[in-house]
């Protein structure tokens, strides 16, 4: 099945019935086979929503003034990090809006440090901080980053910038410019696209997934499209699937992954959960393993609202936790507990020797 053509994946992405439930089971079977039954955990911590972008999808655009902005102090990042570390998470990921300011690389450095300083050294620590230059990328890699989220949203560049601005500040090159150059770096990287947009086809989707392949990337977070009114794109939701068709879209793509990419990691996205209260459970069973628990201060959670809906507001971490596991045991996989839960492929592409830790 890796060897899927575009028409393929186009027929497999609007499967219904009978073949849809062989293209999810089959998805399953290869998951189990490739990277086995363990889920892993990356605790999230979204320290910050203050961004330098203004992305017509996002709700923390930098021109949505109906934001209250926040920064996690760095005590409160360290202490969820350390709540990671002392229930067996392995590895957290730090999040936040996209800055590139040298007291913004400074801090990012600076925690990453100290992260790995409380776990000893025992900590994963993935990224998602934006666009960066490959400078940046190496100093936070030397520091204790080794695995780096960047989602592409879509990889054709027409529908790039109907859901971006076209300037120099939501470049569609810079953006694929700073994949290439995470991966020069040394970094497991992941990427990801929103599912079931405005002016979306199954031809783009078909695209994006042979644009995964061609990257060659490590780890992919991809989830159903949730539109924010305080956004741009807000005005063409008349041209929307129903909140239905594109959770169901969305575990076409995970599971057409799946096939296509059998050996890398792939979360279950908590937007999945805004449409379907088991929507994460139900990516986990058909092709997904890697879940984000919700590590994020409580009192900051309502304002990291990219999209509407967002699930767990109000849950700490540690009801996030419990209420995870029991999902997760629902959904017949095990949580792979003290493991970085790397992703297998970036060990082969990279024909490096998996971390003894974990």
């Amino acid at each position: 099945m890796i060897g899927l053509d575009k028409q393929e994946i186009i027929q497999l992405l609007k499967a219904t019935g009978e073949e849809r439930t062989a293209l999810l089971t089959r998805a399953q079977e290869v998951k189990v086979k490739e990277t086995g039954n363990k889920v892993y955990f990356r605790g999230l911590v979204e320290f910050s929503n203050i961004c330098a972008k203004d992305c017509l999808y996002c709700g923390i655009r930098k021109g949505n003034e109906k934001v209250i902005r926040y920064d996690v102090s760095d005590d409160e990042i360290l202490e969820s990090c350390r709540f990671a570390w002392e229930n067996n998470f392995a590895s957290v990921v730090l999040q936040s809006g996209e800055l590139s300011s040298p007291t913004f690389i400074k801090r990012v450095d600076d925690l990453l440090k100290k992260i790995k300083q409380i776990s000893n050294g025992e900590l994963g620590i993935t990224l998602s901080c934006g666009e960066q230059s490959q400078e940046t990328y190496r100093r936070w890699f030397e520091s204790g980053a080794h695995r780096y989220l960047l989602r592409i949203e879509s990889s054709n560049r027409e529908l790039y910038y109907k859901i971006h601005p076209e300037n120099e500040i939501h470049s569609f090159e810079k953006r694929i410019e700073a994949l290439r150059s995470l991966k020069n770096t040394g970094y497991q990287v992941g990427t990801g696209v929103m599912i079931g947009l405005p002016f979306q086809t199954y031809e783009h989707l078909a695209d994006d997934l042979l644009f995964f392949k061609k990257l060659d990337i490590d780890m992919c977070g991809m989830g159903p499209y949730i539109e924010h009114e305080d956004t741009p794109l807000y005005q063409h939701r008349h041209l929307l699937k129903t909140k239905q068709e594109r959770f169901d879209l969305a575990l076409n793509m995970i599971a057409v992954l799946r096939l296509l990419m059998p050996d890398i990691n792939i979360a279950a996205a908590t937007a999945l959960q805004a449409i379907d209260p088991a929507g994460r459970e139900k990516a986990l069973a058909i092709g997904a393993n890697v879940i984000m628990p919700n590590l994020t201060p409580t009192a900051y959670r309502e304002e990291y609202q990219l999209y509407e809906d967002k699930p767990c507001l109000d849950e700490d971490a540690e009801l996030c936790r419990n209420c995870l596991e029991a999902r997760i045991h629902m959904a017949g996989s095990e949580i792979g507990y003290g493991e970085w839960g790397d992703s297998k492929h970036f060990y082969i592409r990279s024909k490096k020797q998996p971390e003894t830790k974990g």
